[in-house]
């Protein structure tokens, strides 16, 4: 089945630099969309960055200008090059991929801490 495995959380001082990672294992076509989330409430998570198969990007605007999203197609991997970490950032981000047979997968989340 397929498997999105997340790494590169963890703590960092305002204003630091943090790159998360997500590399899906068992996808070799179908991706519509790549993207992170971060969990806003305890039922609602807030979409971050957003990558299509088309190469379009879509950010929240919390995060323009310091967060980047990028992909591996090689690898299935998604990255998510965060700079300027403000501690409102601090949250646990969660990968998310989608094909285009409305199938959803999830990674199991990675914290992130933004604290002096």
């Amino acid at each position: 089945q397929v498997q999105l495995v997340e790494s590169g959380g963890g703590l960092v001082q305002p204003g630091g630099s943090l790159t998360l990672s997500c590399a899906a294992s068992r996808i070799t076509f179908g991706i519509s969309a790549m993207g992170w989330y971060r969990q806003i409430s305890r039922n609602e998570r807030e979409l971050v960055a957003a990558l299509t198969s088309g190469g379009n990007t879509n950010y929240a605007d919390a995060v323009k200008g310091r967060f980047t999203i990028s992909r591996d197609n090689a690898k299935n991997t998604v990255y998510l090059q965060m700079s300027s970490l403000k501690p409102e950032d601090t949250a646990v981000y969660y990968c998310n991929v989608r094909t285009q047979w409305d199938e959803e997968y999830w990674g199991q989340g990675t914290q992130v801490t933004v604290s002096s």
